[in-house]
């Protein structure tokens, strides 16, 4: 049995990654042979608790298939029969529930210096990654994840930045679990718009914008070559309703179809096509422009994602996809039975049968024999598969394509692939409303980053003192806007959409980026001016931490742990945004109650080191969220009114 002195000596001692671990099997042992249950039962089922006045850990009696009738008595029963421990308080009956408060010294003596050893490792549980846990030899399992993926030479839109942050923070959640991730970034390189934008640039590109700014450029030059092109389809539309009513009138069409071909064959889309067609065809000339502007806009993209601290193992996309691969695809449906034909086109048409109805007819090739996202996302599936082997494949992608991506599921199970179908799962989210700059409503990312630092740069300028310490205050600015950015997209459930505000984001009043920053920079100045090394604080006697305030703080930071491996389940954001805001309204709480500076020598230290695990354990949560935090802060905030922690 664990007891406080074995607990406090040597926490490295221990295996488990998470430390609270120590207490379930703890209690577990210690309940089986009162319950008569087996202890792993018990152990699988003791759960974290909402807020502390329900203690740290809280057992479900019915969970233990004990008969709802019966579950309020055996609580009881349980509860006095339970023997005296030295980490755990007797539980506490709660109806049908056994609450668990960890006894404080113990879990001091616990927590905070295996925090302070293990830093940024600290809620980390590489086993978790494991094929095998019990043979490590096995290896680890490993996941692809599909997240950002712009289209080239289009504005970097509020759907590519949520899947951006979204993304990135899944990646280094389950890297957070021991597994090995891919991340791929499937850019929306191919198509028509390839030929339009090639043409739009012999027409109306220049080599030195394109050098300096090439996804704008593009952009613009789309933007403008589109322009070109609207008159043109209207005056073809309009030709073909006339074209429609002569026919039903029964007069002589010949002279209409001859206009509209020649305007179909003049126009900027149908040379769009052929030059496409060049590209499909394997032209070098036109996959040599194509190329370059795929390069370029790679280039320009990979520096956005730093200032997100996103990266990138490939930079697949729908040109990646090798046509022999879609050909295949396209075979084995005819072959399988589930294509038809409809009108000149291939369709699988899933709402023969009543368990797939909903997801309706899915189109798999056009008339003309070309490709659709379909056919290319069941040919890069089986790309992902091979080249891989993975265990999953994630898709992070709107709820708008929330269809697309199960009709391409279901498909592959049809296919007789249920075992790559089984490894795929869309992680969907909700829609930013009114994205946009204070200049206009272009939806380019650069643009929006810059003006939440600009508008950082503009608070942190009101505290001359301050900011003349700063070493990089532009760096500083723009790392404050960044995280303004990423916290209000993390702020709620992830399938939420919300309505993009500047001014909300950059507020230091509720729960925002800049707050967040801010209590870091705050315990950081607190490690400055306490001036104590590693040693001091790992001498600490963390015995003299006896205030409420102290206590609660410790048992915050010991769930940080169980917070990881639940954000697992959930796959949101928010799980972890929401867990280091409460924590930091703890922190503000206890400034005042547990000073450092001022104190005697040996309540110092061990506040300090207090105060240093929770600053650990806080940089550690806001890296896994994608955020940088900094060190120094240059604008004073009104410190907010005492909360209670969860």
């Amino acid at each position: 049995m664990a007891t406080a002195n074995s607990v406090g000596h040597d926490p490295s001692a221990f295996e488990a990654s998470n430390p609270v671990d120590i207490y379930r099997s703890h209690i577990s042992e210690l309940l089986a042979p009162v319950a008569g249950k087996p202890a792993k039962d018990i152990y699988d089922r003791l759960s974290w608790t909402q807020t502390f006045d329900k203690g740290d850990l809280g057992l479900a009696i019915p969970s233990l298939r004990v008969p709802p009738k019966e579950a309020s008595a055996k609580a009881s029963e349980w509860s006095e029969k339970f023997p005296n421990s030295d980490l755990v308080e007797k539980p506490v009956v709660a109806d049908t529930f056994l609450q668990f408060f960890f006894k404080p010294q113990p879990l001091t003596r616990l927590i905070v210096p295996s925090i302070l050893q293990k830093k940024t490792v600290y809620g980390t549980n590489p086993r978790l990654g494991l094929r095998d846990q019990s043979d490590p030899a096995k290896g680890k399992k490993r996941m692809v994840i599909d997240f950002s993926s712009p289209n080239i030479a289009k504005p970097f839109h509020a759907g590519h930045l949520r899947s951006t942050i979204i993304g990135g923070f899944l990646a280094n959640l389950y890297e957070a679990a021991g597994w090995d991730v891919v991340r791929l970034n499937y850019l929306g390189d191919w198509g028509r718009q390839f030929g339009l934008l090639a043409n739009a640039f012999q027409m109306l590109g220049s080599e030195e914008k394109l050098k300096k700014d090439p996804i704008g450029h593009l952009f613009d030059i789309y933007v403008e070559i589109n322009n070109i092109s609207r008159p043109e389809e209207e005056e073809l539309k309009a030709k073909k309703e006339e074209l429609t009513q002569a026919s039903a009138s029964g007069e002589d069409t010949t002279e209409l179809e001859q206009q509209i071909q020649s305007l179909e064959l003049q126009s900027v889309n149908e040379k769009a096509r052929q030059y496409f067609k060049r590209m499909e065809e394997g032209d070098e000339a036109a996959l040599a422009i194509w190329r370059r502007f795929r390069d370029l806009s790679i280039e320009r993209y990979k520096k956005t994602y730093s200032r997100l601290n996103i990266h990138y193992d490939v930079y697949g996309g729908e040109s990646t996809v090798e046509l022999e691969r879609m050909d295949r695809a396209v075979k084995q449906l005819e072959e399988s039975g589930l294509s038809e034909e409809s009108q000149g086109a291939i369709v699988v048409d899933l709402t023969k049968n009543p368990k797939t109805k909903k997801l309706g007819k899915a189109l798999v090739r056009k008339r003309d024999g070309s490709s659709l996202y379909l056919t290319r996302d069941i040919g890069e599936a089986y790309k992902r598969v091979e080249v891989y082997q993975p265990d999953k494949l994630v898709y992070v992608v709107a709820a708008q394509q929330e269809l697309h991506l199960a009709q391409l599921f279901k498909i592959l199970e049809l296919m007789g692939h249920p075992e790559i179908a089984e490894k795929c799962q869309h992680v969907s989210f909700g829609m930013v409303h009114g994205m946009s700059t204070r200049k206009g409503t272009v939806k380019f990312l650069d643009d929006i980053l810059r003006d939440v630092g600009e508008k950082m740069h503009e608070v942190m300028q009101k505290n001359k003192t301050k900011y003349e310490q700063v070493e990089n205050p532009e760096q500083t600015a723009d790392t404050l806007g960044i995280t303004a950015v990423m916290v209000q997209d993390m702020s709620g459930k992830r399938i939420n959409g919300y309505d993009f505000s500047l001014e909300r984001m950059t507020s230091f009043e509720g729960d925002t980026g800049p707050y967040l920053q801010y209590a870091h920079a705050r315990l950081c100045s607190i490690t400055r001016k306490a001036g104590l090394s590693a040693e001091d604080l790992k001498a600490a006697d963390l015995s003299l931490l006896s205030e409420s305030h102290a206590i609660n703080l410790v048992r915050a930071l010991s769930s940080w742990p169980d917070v990881v491996q639940n954000t697992l389940k959930t796959q949101e954001p928010v799980t972890v945004l929401s867990y280091l805001f409460k924590m930091t309204h703890m922190l503000s709480s206890s400034y005042d109650i547990l000073k450092v500076v001022g104190s005697e020598p040996e309540i110092k230290k061990a506040r300090m080191a207090l105060y240093e695990a929770a600053r650990q354990v806080l940089n550690n949560g806001m890296r896994m969220l994608g955020l940088n935090p900094v060190e120094r802060y240059v604008y004073g905030i009104l410190e907010r009114s005492r909360r209670t922690f969860r």
